[in-house]
């Protein structure tokens, strides 16, 4: 096992390894960044992040779909959909479980926020006295889904119920995180990328098992919790950039 400064050292060049523009090409970050207006890259971001689960070429080709249900303005279709647009996509297949009730519900629900707020940050903002998106997280679920129980909340984890939320968690890095790298947008000036998490998954809970990062054996809010102990030593202004070192070592298999 390595000791802790060969470890900060090797995932240190592993984050900045992956931590580049190439990384863009094959990974479902690619749909946000087809836009440039915040709200664009908002509701593009969430929705591809919302069906990030499987193979990630179908991940982005179900994202496209989505995108060319909106007319490729997000933003612009949310606020003036119509009825009929609305009764257009209910039928359609998406991706696996989220079928086309689930996006109408989503673009129903964006539609609320965004006649109330100018960005999607403002329903994740860190109170005092939090050190992670725990509560957070929670708070935004109560805002964006209704209070009535809709078979789309289950797409839009709880952490309170002990899930990972990781496709939340990697949705907030890419809003959140400011580097030069240009992987990450960053444009969520307000909230403090020192407060972000680990996607946790099988890949990333493996790789950080293997490294000794973590002892707990399910891919829960817990173990989220154990990471980030460990990563907010290794970096306490950053610790969302060991993602991509995890994540890279997941998809080379370098460590098997």
């Amino acid at each position: 096992m390595l000791k802790f400064e060969e470890l900060k050292i090797f995932l240190d060049e592993k984050a900045d390894q992956y931590n580049h523009p190439e990384f863009i090409e094959n990974d479902p970050i690619q749909i946000p960044h087809r836009f440039s207006l915040k709200q664009d890259v908002e509701i593009a971001g969430f929705l591809a992040a919302t069906i990030s689960w499987g193979n990630r070429k179908a991940i982005i080709k179900s994202a496209e779909k989505m995108l060319e249900i909106m007319g490729n303005s997000p933003y612009d279709f949310v606020m003036n959909y119509s009825e009929k647009d609305l009764g257009d996509i209910k039928g359609k297949s998406i991706h696996r479980t989220f079928n086309g009730e689930d996006f109408v519900y989503f673009i129903e629900q964006f539609n609320k926020i965004y006649k109330e707020n100018k960005s999607l940050e403002n329903l994740f903002t860190i109170h005092e006295s939090e050190t992670n998106f725990l509560h957070a997280i929670e708070r935004f679920r109560s805002s964006f889904l209704g209070s009535e129980k809709h078979r789309s909340h289950k797409h839009v984890s709880s952490p309170y119920k002990n899930s990972s939320t990781k496709r939340i968690i990697m949705f907030l890095r890419w809003m959140v995180r400011k580097d030069k790298h240009g992987v990450d947008f960053g444009i969520w000036e307000n909230i403090d990328q020192k407060y972000l998490s680990i996607p946790l998954d099988v890949h990333t809970g493996n790789i950080s098992r293997k490294l000794g990062l973590i002892t707990r054996t399910q891919n829960d809010w817990k173990t989220v919790e154990e990471l980030d102990l460990v990563i907010r030593k290794f970096d306490e202004n950053d610790p969302a950039k060991y993602d991509f070192a995890l994540f890279g070592l997941g998809v080379t298999k370098e460590l098997l």
